[in-house]
């Protein structure tokens, strides 16, 4: 008979993988019996690279492990494992030297398998043999395993300065692609994995050209689970279409198609296309491993933050990273795409804490589906400085009776989320442009009632509310609510709505050229800011609301960033592409100099003075000046403003 120590591992092991696939409670208290419980203090060590392997394996009970590839006597996070996590598993069934550091994160209990009891399960249970083959075939630590000795063949150095610089070095060679035909089966699949220790096989057609993928996430969700056999084909379980890159390319370009459709494999093509043969695969865990400040990482660590305190800390290492950008000359594109990221995770890590304390007050889970709206810069995907809060919150449609009930809690969760923010160093709203203000907590049909007042009642306040709400974006839902919102604008907009644009593209003028006939800066003349340039009202905000009103006007609603706006409309428009490019340029220019100064003054980068600037920075805002100019004199134009002066 067990004793209670076995009885109480086995009642713990019964329902976490691999163990749950042993269905005899005898067979799998016999496992709990040779289970060695070890205590590791803070900053024990469990294994070392090169070190032969044990006869266990090791499971969290309590705690947390982190596991560490070691290069030189570098140390680079790789992954960390908390309660109910396996690791240590390269021994069960390779039978391989062990190949990173693990260590405790803090203190922690872990059960350590014995390899050969368990070794002895596998021929009785298919199930617990394919879900480790999977685990081996494409698990992110067997998968480093590989790339940790590939890497000096990964990435080709171009001597930029150092660690926090790889990102702007070219990918001339990826990883040997591991590929299977479209014909072969999953099990085969599999086996590929297994041998070549590999996270991810392309399926090619008979020209050697990708039409699919499958990872070992694909494997533990479909195969592992029972869904589908491993019989099948593999076309029954694979990802397609794939994502082709070409062959030359930089690692901040990889960073970007696999944030911007959130993938974590890219394929390499001979013309970076689909339609030509396969040459190799690059997949994120092969740019974290030559990378120590990778956004990626920061994101991550954001997402695992408990305090306000943590995610503090974090955005200021985005600001070093952002600076770091910016000095190098990194594109505008590729740095608001991470910051954006960046503060989308930390606003997200916000709401959960918020909901935390909810719960924590004795309210509850929210009581309808809800989303949160990024508002103004952050909306629009351009916040790269941490200026002050735009925001608010949306909520599903609910009878008038329990109305006032649901949205007092989310006015409670909006306060405690804002609070948060501020926390963090997002300052809260001069202008209480926030979702704690009761006017901004509203369902759904309420802000569409707002948005048809702002849109048919066109005065000052109703233009400066559009300038602010128009370019909202969900962070936190799924996209059904704020998608209701944009339906309802379009829906309006087909309507008689010359009016209402005319307006909008009236007020885009509020700010005539920068410039002074003398071409000298026109700076303020008084107050706080006297004899500064304001380079958010007089050159920024005319490209930001011209680019809003060309998207209206031509029902486009998928893109908020003012310079890929700018580059949509040029696409659609070619007779002035040549206009609309110039415009995109400026605007980057413009975000560039703002988050640049503002790092150096550690303020909002919106107020400058003339003098402050270099020889460069002048001619370059100079400049962009000219495209201000010129948008503003097609909006004129073509909305007919001449009339309504």
């Amino acid at each position: 008979m067990p004793n209670q120590v076995s009885r109480r591992i086995y009642d713990f092991l019964k329902d976490l993988p691999p163990f749950s696939f042993v269905k005899e409670e005898g067979a799998l208290l016999q496992v709990a019996g040779r289970v060695e419980v070890q205590y590791q203090p803070i900053g024990s060590i469990i294994f070392r690279p090169g070190e032969p392997p044990r006869e266990r394996f090791f499971l969290v009970k309590e705690g947390a492990v982190e596991l560490f590839a070691v290069n030189e006597g570098e140390e680079r996070l790789i992954e960390r494992f908390g309660e109910g996590e396996v690791f240590g598993i390269r021994p069960l069934l390779a039978e391989d030297e062990y190949l990173f550091l693990a260590r405790s994160a803090e203190e922690t209990l872990l059960y350590a398998i014995n390899t050969e009891g368990f070794r002895e399960l596998l021929p009785n249970y298919p199930e617990l043999s394919s879900y480790l083959a999977t685990l081996m075939a494409g698990s992110t630590r067997s998968a480093l395993q590989v790339k940790a000795r590939q890497a000096p063949a990964l990435i080709e150095k171009e001597n930029l300065g150092g660690p926090d610089l790889l990102d702007l070095q070219t990918i001339h060679r990826a990883r040997e692609p591991i590929s299977c035909q479209a014909s072969d089966r999953i099990i085969t699949a599999a086996k590929l994995m297994s041998e070549h220790n590999i996270g991810s096989i392309i399926i090619v057609d008979k020209k050697e050209r990708p039409v699919g993928i499958i990872t070992d996430r694909d494997l533990r969700q479909k195969v592992a689970t029972g869904i589908k056999s491993n019989q099948e084909l593999v076309v029954e379980i694979m990802q397609s279409p794939v994502i082709c890159i070409p062959p030359s390319i930089t690692v901040a370009d990889v960073q970007i198609e696999m944030m911007r459709h959130k993938i974590n494999h890219v394929v390499q093509t001979e013309d970076g296309t689909d339609k030509t043969p396969l040459t190799g695969v690059i997949s994120k865990h092969d740019l974290l491993v030559k990378q120590g400040n990778n956004p990626a990482i920061l994101i991550r660590e954001i997402a695992r933050s408990q305090s306000a305190t943590e995610l503090r800390v974090l955005r200021e290492r985005a600001e070093r990273l952002l600076s770091l950008y910016l000095s190098r000359e990194v594109s505008i594109s590729f740095i608001t795409t991470v910051m954006t990221q960046i503060n989308d995770e930390i606003i997200r890590k916000c709401i959960k804490l918020s909901l935390a304390r909810m719960q924590a007050d004795g309210r509850g889970n929210p009581p309808a589906l809800f989303d949160w709206l990024a508002l103004g810069s952050q909306g629009r995907g351009e916040q790269l400085l941490r200026t002050d809060q735009d925001n608010a919150l949306i909520f599903e449609d609910v009878p008038e009776a329990r109305y006032p009930a649901v949205k007092d809690y989310f006015l409670q969760l909006s306060s405690y989320a804002t609070e948060f923010l501020n926390d963090v160093g997002f300052a809260y709203c001069p202008g209480d442009m926030m979702a704690s203000n009761p006017n901004w907590c509203l369902s759904v049909s309420k802000w569409q009632s707002q948005f048809s007042h702002w849109m048919h009642v066109n005065t000052p306040e109703s233009m400066l509310h559009t300038s602010i709400f128009f370019d909202f974006r969900g962070v936190w839902g799924d996209g059904s609510l704020p998608a209701k919102l944009t339906a309802h604008i379009f829906s309006n907009l087909e309507k008689p709505s010359q009016r209402f644009l005319s307006s909008l593209a009236l007020a885009a003028l509020d700010n005539p050229s920068p410039l002074t006939f003398f071409r000298n800066f026109v700076v303020e003349r008084s107050g706080e800011h006297k004899d500064q340039f304001d380079l958010k009202a007089r050159a920024m905000r005319p490209l930001t609301d011209a680019a809003r009103v060309l998207m209206l006007e031509a029902r486009q609603g998928s893109v908020n960033n003012t310079f890929r706006r700018y580059e949509l409309m040029a696409k659609l428009e070619p007779q002035n592409a040549e206009l609309y490019q110039a415009a995109a340029e400026a605007y980057e220019v413009l975000i560039r100099l703002r988050a640049t100064m503002g790092l150096r003054r550690n303020d909002s980068g919106r107020y400058l003075k003339p003098s402050e600037l270099s020889r460069m920075q002048r001619l370059l805002l100079r400049n962009s000046f000219g495209p201000v100019k010129e948008t503003q004199s097609l909006l004129e134009t073509r909305f007919q403003l001449n009339f309504l002066r």
